[in-house]
């Protein structure tokens, strides 16, 4: 006796080798013998073989016809072999009740299952909408198959032109484009983003990787809703001083001012003048809420995006000419350049000039520092008093003079990149950063003392991180430093600011301690933070990759650091070259520049030679 059984949802068939009420051992056509339950049996016959009938069912299943099967079946429920009868019009074949059996069960939008071997036809409405369904689906299907062959021939269909750079970023991955260009993928062998490359939609790699970065950080745009300016600040006592402001062409966001006031007994009062957005930045308003998300405002070159709109800042930058409301740092200092005290004052300050590095260094740098005939220039006397000061202060943390770093400029005019070399340390810098620092050090110290909760940036073994603990800040050599002297440009500023002003004015403190809000802005801005600075060193790697194609520059030389690891000379680039490996830190050598690839942002470079060794070497160049 053979049968036809039901075994994890699939029909088999088989040859009963001996039976039980319950149970019957079968052997299946390829010789392997299994136990069945007797209720799964479907239905028995003598002959044919099993393997023969199960052949020829399949070939009697292409000719059925669902539609038709389901008309005849009417609309209540059925046994496989009944139907079987009625669709043959003679007691069925073996073979030709299999058959039915299959398509019943292999047309589940037709008929629903009720039990084994029988089944109910779908209703009417139900299969309609099922077909709808099914329909719809085989249609997504050939859209998906005529998407993904278009972007195998590099073709790029116009539903892509939208969806660029979010399908490769941060897609959808249940749409239909994403599958069509996944299939693409795989069926090129190149990955998604040389796929949409080859097909022509990344035209400009530079907004690609800036629109990539807006996609991930500003998804709404970086523009701001209208904002109106706000209130001015309660009447404040102002300062007789007259300001200056020292910083490039390009910035409008002026933070920090100072002033110098000569004293008959040959000691100077030093001002610190920092805008004071915090007067009119209440915490949740809805200038708080931008600002809060936006954390800092983003650099790169050629442009930034601002924390703030421009209107606010236009009301609380230290704009020339201005009176400007400011929290001032008074640092009195001896004649022997001694800080002989401080003071802490929110006023109102005259900003006399706003200095520009591009005019100011060539009046103002260390060669006119040492030549007395030089013309004279606006603030000589205050900016030459201040380089002196500048150098105690960096003395007394413990800091050397550093000129021997450089910094580059990248200044763009359309698609012509120029970058240009600053050397570190230069007097502008040093009276600005040495200021600031003293600032930072200062007003954390402040908030420490007075035990209002402040966000402090610390560091130790190497590792700098932000926290609301005043812990010592190992690379500047000072036992805190809260940032506090960029209000306008950085979230966490604002924040000390507003703490440093409720000390002023005998308040409570806006953030009392164990703020959970301050807590999650130390948070939020790392992040934020790191992730901004990235973006900032690959848009300058990227046009120091365009500025080796725009000169033509095909080799370079460089300084080994470690390993493979070396830097640039004349460019602030610091790469990996593997075949430097074993020569000498600290040699100079020349590499072959190749393969530079913009949207990557990467290239390879090859040792050529070695130019020199370093200088305590004895070794002989290569």
């Amino acid at each position: 006796m053979h049968l036809i059984f039901e075994e994890d949802g699939h029909f088999k068939a088989g040859s009963i080798l001996s039976e039980t009420d319950a149970t019957a051992q079968v052997e299946a056509a390829s010789g392997k013998r299994s136990k069945i339950k007797t209720a799964n049996i479907l239905l028995r016959f003598t002959a044919p073989a099993p393997a023969e009938v199960m052949a020829e069912a399949e070939t009697l299943t292409a000719e059925l016809d669902a539609d038709f099967l389901w008309e005849a079946a009417g609309t209540e429920e059925f046994g496989f072999e009944q139907l079987a009868q009625e669709y043959y019009g003679h007691a069925p074949r073996p073979a030709e009740s299999v058959a039915l059996l299959l398509k019943l069960h292999t047309s589940p939008i037709y008929f629903h299952k009720k039990g084994k071997g029988r089944y109910r036809p779908a209703p009417a409405e139900t299969l309609a909408a099922a077909k709808a369904g099914l329909e719809k689906k085989r249609l997504a299907a050939e859209r998906q198959a005529h998407l993904a062959a278009e972007l195998a021939a590099f073709r790029l269909p116009p539903e892509y032109t939208s969806l660029i750079p979010r399908i490769l970023i941060a897609p959808d991955k249940n749409t239909l484009e994403y599958k069509a260009l996944e299939d693409a993928a795989t069926a090129t062998g190149l990955s998604q983003l040389r796929l949409i490359e080859r097909c022509g939609a990344i035209p400009s790699t530079l907004d690609f990787h800036l629109a990539t970065f807006l996609l991930e950080y500003f998804p709404r745009g970086t523009g701001f809703a209208p904002v109106t300016e706000p209130l001015d600040p309660p009447e404040l006592p102002k300062s007789n001083v007259r300001a200056f402001s020292m910083d490039d062409e390009a910035t409008t966001e002026i933070d920090d001012a100072l002033s110098v006031e000569w004293r008959g007994d040959g000691s100077v009062r030093v001002g610190i003048h920092i805008a004071a957005p915090a007067l009119g930045i209440a915490p949740g308003s809805e200038f708080d809420k931008v600002a809060r998300e936006r954390l800092s405002t983003v650099y790169y070159p050629g442009n930034k995006i601002t924390m703030l709109p421009e209107a606010l800042i236009h009301h609380y930058t230290l704009g020339e000419t201005h009176d400007c409301p400011a929290l001032s740092l008074y640092v009195d200092v001896a004649s022997d350049l001694r800080v002989l005290g401080t003071e802490t004052k929110l006023e109102m300050v005259h900003i006399a000039d706003n200095l520009r590095h591009e005019t100011l260094e060539v009046q103002f740098n260390d060669d006119t520092l040492r030549n007395p005939g030089v013309p004279d220039y606006p603030y000589r006397r205050e900016l030459e008093w201040l380089r002196d000061f500048a150098a105690v202060l960096e003395a007394g943390r413990g800091k050397a003079d550093n000129v021997d770093r450089v910094d580059y400029n990248f200044k763009l005019d359309g698609e012509h990149i120029s970058i240009v070399p600053r050397k570190r340390g230069s007097p502008i810098d040093k009276v600005v950063s040495e200021l600031m620092i003293f600032a930072n050090a200062h007003w954390g110290g402040w908030l420490a003392e007075k035990r209002v909760p402040g966000i402090y940036r610390a560091q130790a073994n190497g590792k700098t991180r932000m926290t609301t603990s005043p812990d010592p800040h190992v690379g500047l050599g000072v036992d805190q430093y809260a940032w506090s002297s960029s209000p306008l440009r950085r979230y966490v500023d604002l924040v000390n600011q507003r703490q440093l002003i409720s000390i002023v004015q005998g308040a409570d403190p806006v953030y009392p301690p164990r703020s959970e809000q301050l807590f999650s802005t130390v948070r939020d801005f790392e992040l934020a933070y790191d992730a901004y600075n990235e973006f900032q060193r690959r848009l300058e790697r990227y046009w120091m990759l365009r500025w080796l194609i725009q000169e033509n520059v095909n080799e370079v030389t460089a300084n080994v650091i470690r390993e493979d690891l070396v830097r640039f000379d004349n460019l602030p680039m610091v790469t990996r070259a593997p075949s430097v490996m074993g020569i000498a830190p600290g040699s100079k050598v020349r590499l072959a520049i190749s393969s530079i690839d913009l949207l990557d942002i990467g290239f390879h470079a090859e040792y050529l030679e070695t130019v020199a060794l370093p200088p305590d070497s004895a070794a002989v160049v290569p």
